[in-house]
């Protein structure tokens, strides 16, 4: 899983299937003109391509909506009229994703690849916007923003929304044209009391940072509208110790690779690092249901690199290279294969911490 030439950018996205509808975790190579997914059997990348995706004449569509339960999608529709749907790990990553797979398609038109920075960075609201006819069409039952209950420093709060989703439902419903203008209709909304922050992270930006910055691009920082503000919040005290670790803040997130305890066979997921309780949790990517298959307390813990030579002790398989093994306080092991030696150590600098 190693960057080769030609190769524009790789890694681990997760792929709607064409014939039934279910999702799988695939290794995904930029190229050029065409984007190869590859098969990962005992963590190693299958030598011919599961298959293909040919830019030419692509159209891209992020953020992308379509799967409520999905909110991290990317959608390919090829010039033969082929959906692909690509789901990523964090929003960052996605429009990470797409800014370069748009790159790639428009390779061959410099004016268009001008025009698309230009938007990327464009400050144009539409004429005669009304805050009204927005915040209506968020409380819509079938196309508005997805209320959901989140999670923040032990406090559970009901009916919210992430600052990210909203900007991504600003500009899947053409309100505004990029991140920029989606931040600053947001923050309209938020200055006339049609949406006001929640917990900890987004009230401290609103209280102590310039106008410009009060409203949060960020998966972590909660909004709601604001006449659902008085509806009730449960407190610490109510919430069980399996749901105060998940209400820690995300340090890190991404797919690795780890080793099942029982068959020790190897299969991708999606780790969460969070602080304050600090926990490492991992999710089954292909599953639509938001909760941990696994995790723990990363206090009185050891994580440490293993040899890149051979296959190291406890690991089964031939399964080498970026690995590396973190050791509970009550001897639990954990071995985990990260997709490259820098990414291996910023997981390992990122958990060290936090133990």
């Amino acid at each position: 899983m190693q960057e080769a030439a030609g190769v524009l950018k790789e890694g681990f996205l997760v792929k709607r299937g064409h014939i039934v509808r279910n999702w799988k975790v695939r290794w995904f190579v930029l190229l050029q003109d065409k984007l190869l997914y590859y098969k990962i059997e005992g963590g190693k990348k299958e030598p011919h391509p599961k298959g293909r995706i040919l830019l030419d004449g692509c159209t891209i569509t992020c953020p992308c909506l379509e799967y409520e339960n999905r909110p991290l999608l990317i959608k390919l529709k090829t010039k033969t009229n082929t959906d692909y749907f690509l789901e990523c790990c964090s929003r960052e990553e996605r429009d990470s994703w797409a800014l370069d797979i748009t790159g790639a398609i428009h390779a061959g038109h410099p004016v268009q690849v001008q025009e698309l920075h230009k938007m990327k960075n464009s400050f144009k609201l539409l004429e005669n916007i009304s805050l009204h006819h927005i915040v209506e069409k968020m409380c819509d039952n079938s196309a508005g923003i997805k209320l959901t209950r989140n999670l923040e420093q032990g406090n559970r709060y009901k009916e919210t929304f992430t600052g990210s989703a909203l900007v991504d439902w600003l500009i899947s419903h053409s309100f505004a044209v990029s991140r920029f203008e989606a931040v600053t209709l947001a923050s309209m909304l938020m200055e006339e009391n049609f949406v006001k922050p929640v917990g900890a992270r987004s009230t401290e930006a609103m209280r102590y940072s310039d106008l410009s910055e009060q409203f949060l691009d960020d998966s972590t920082a909660l909004y709601m509208f604001a006449e659902n503000s008085n509806k009730n919040i449960s407190s610490k005290e109510e919430l069980q110790f399996n749901i105060a670790e998940l209400s820690g803040t995300i340090v890190k997130q991404g797919f690795l690779v780890k080793q099942g305890h029982k068959r020790k066979n190897w299969k991708v997921r999606k780790f969460v690092l969070r602080a304050d309780p600090a926990f490492l949790h991992y999710y089954d990517p292909t599953k639509e249901e938001n909760r941990p298959v696994g995790g723990f307390s990363l206090r009185g813990c050891l994580v440490s690199a293993l040899e890149d030579n051979g296959v190291p002790a406890g690991v089964k398989g031939n399964v080498q290279g970026n690995l590396f093994k973190i050791i509970t306080k009550n001897d639990i092991h954990y071995y985990i294969q990260a997709s490259s030696k820098a990414e291996r150590t910023q997981w390992i600098e990122a958990i060290k911490p936090l133990t």
